[in-house]
């Protein structure tokens, strides 16, 4: 089944990071896939050399020559579904009636939604989100529910680990906290860092050290937070990584401190996988998909005290670290593995294009 897939991010997050591996899985899978990205974007590099790829300008929600473009290279290209991602490629995709092409709405988030409404049905990635469709008046029989599922595990050669050991300064007793995501008020950072100034410099015999691996617009700050605090020298500002594997293999522990309006938080299907125990804070996404105690120690949001009281509790308490790693592998073996998301997907399309634009 020939699929088009339009995304109109500028810089790389954990969208993107969904929209790429989703994209290289259904190419796995034998499905035709073609991705449209914002000319000139993160996206639109080597990232995606694997497939198929066209660039446009989609300059703007409003800007009719951008939907003319993007009008123009569907019928050029003839899909099945016109999948798109988040609000600007979805305003930008208008299908023409009669054409039998079904425009697919993902939503990764809980957006404004007169600009979705045109859409022909609608996927989520939480039951949550969906409801949330569904009460602001969304047809309930087109809206749909598909987990993502984790970045596949790569190995990394012990020869590059110990390169970049080196390399991060990282001594044999460090104990080394991790923490993705793009440097943007929802993921909470400020808040972990709050909790680390609270915590002595080294527990349970381990200096401990914090990766701060992403970029954005609260760098700066962040880092003046850092220093005005006397935690400096504890961060490593490691930037955006395309590759993430050696990052998650050198980490102890995973902190995901995201604030209440995060979705879904593919980081705790990261730390799932990558077999770390995650700390994370109790936002909406989290509540549905994670149990305190048995794959998570869960907290509230914007809580330093409790986030460093549970950074104490796990750092210290070993038998606890292989509970949350055991029961984060089993959550994501049951809900969140590849072959089943994947198959999610392509009986969705069958069902799609059976049915055809309603």
């Amino acid at each position: 089944m020939k699929s088009l897939h339009i995304i109109a991010s500028k810089r790389m997050g954990g969208a993107e990071r969904w929209f790429l591996r989703f994209l290289l899985a259904l190419q796995a899978r034998g499905h035709d896939v073609r991705a449209v990205v914002r000319r000139a974007s993160e996206l639109d590099s080597d990232v995606l050399a694997a497939l198929p790829t066209a660039a446009l300008p989609l300059r703007t929600v409003w800007d009719p020559l951008s939907r003319w473009e993007v009008s123009r290279l569907i019928r050029r290209e003839r899909p099945a579904i016109v999948q798109t991602y988040m609000g600007r490629a979805t305003r930008l995709t208008h299908i023409a009636p009669g054409s039998g092409v079904v425009h697919l709405s993902r939503l990764g988030g809980y957006y404004k939604l007169d600009g979705y409404r045109h859409a022909h049905a609608w996927v989520a990635n939480t039951r949550g989100l969906c409801d949330y469709l569904v009460r602001q008046g969304f047809p309930h029989d087109r809206v749909f529910h598909i987990y993502n599922f984790a970045e596949p595990v790569h190995v990394v050669d012990p020869q590059a680990l110990e390169a970049l050991r080196q390399q991060l300064a990282l001594q044999p007793d460090d104990l080394l906290l991790l923490t993705p995501g793009r440097f943007v008020p929802v993921k909470g950072q400020q808040t972990l860092l709050d909790a680390l100034a609270r915590l002595p410099a080294s527990l349970a015999g381990r200096r401990l050290r914090l990766a701060m691996l992403g970029d954005g617009p609260l760098l700066p700050a962040l880092r003046l937070q850092a220093a005005s605090a006397g935690i400096g020298e504890r961060i490593i500002w490691a930037g955006w990584q395309h590759d993430i594997a050696p990052w998650y293999a050198l980490a102890d522990l995973i902190v995901f401190p995201s604030r209440e309006p995060e979705t879904l938080g593919n980081v705790v299907l990261e730390a799932w996988a990558y077999q770390r125990p995650l700390i994370t804070t109790l936002f909406r996404g989290a509540r549905e998909i994670t149990t305190h105690g048995e794959d998570a120690c869960c907290i509230p949001c914007d809580d330093a005290v409790a986030l460093a009281d549970a950074l104490r509790l796990v750092i210290t308490d070993n038998a606890l670290q292989r509970q949350l790693v055991q029961g984060g592998s089993a959550t994501l073996q049951r809900n969140f593995g590849e072959p089943m998301v994947m198959s999610q997907y392509e009986q969705l399309y069958r069902q799609l294009t059976a049915t055809g634009p309603v």
